[in-house]
């Protein structure tokens, strides 16, 4: 018996819809990540990019558990003495742009290197839940139904 390896030719790739309204974000960020990898797939080769393209909508409206809103912190540093920064979640998913929080959860999720920069590029995430991909006639996912616990009321 041998061990399969997909050829660039035998991938296909799918479009993928995932409202993210009232879903835990943890548990969001771990089924778009593996839809990303492309290992929810039999033919799963970790060498390729094979997974899915992602649309993630309503991301300013996911939740977080515990003090998470208010106790998790996102740093950067300026590059100058002294200058390091944060916000908190809270902050970030009530400012100009709260789809960062979901995209920062996903990347953290994959493995770093160039093909994982390369999978992060078929995530497309928007606060609202509007998108300009209907073009593209992607299947809708519902994470919030797959398990009770993906979910949490405000």
């Amino acid at each position: 018996m041998k061990t399969y390896s997909a050829k660039p030719a035998d991938i296909e790739k799918k479009w993928v819809i995932i409202d993210a309204e009232g879903v835990v974000l943890g548990r969001l960020a771990t089924h778009v990540a593996m839809r990303l990898r492309g290992k929810h797939k039999a033919t799963f080769t970790p060498h390729m990019d094979m997974g899915d393209n992602v649309i993630v909508i309503n991301a300013d409206k996911v939740q977080m558990t515990g003090n998470k809103r208010t106790d998790k912190k996102y740093y950067w540093h300026t590059g100058h003495p002294g200058g390091i920064k944060h916000r908190t979640a809270g902050q970030i998913l009530e400012g100009a742009h709260p789809e960062r929080v979901v995209m920062k959860a996903v990347e953290r999720m994959l493995p770093g290197g160039p093909l994982s920069r390369a999978q992060m590029s078929n995530l497309r995430v928007y606060a609202g839940a509007e998108h300009p991909h209907e073009a593209q006639s992607p299947e809708v996912v519902d994470v919030a139904s797959m398990n009770p616990k993906n979910t949490r009321s405000a």
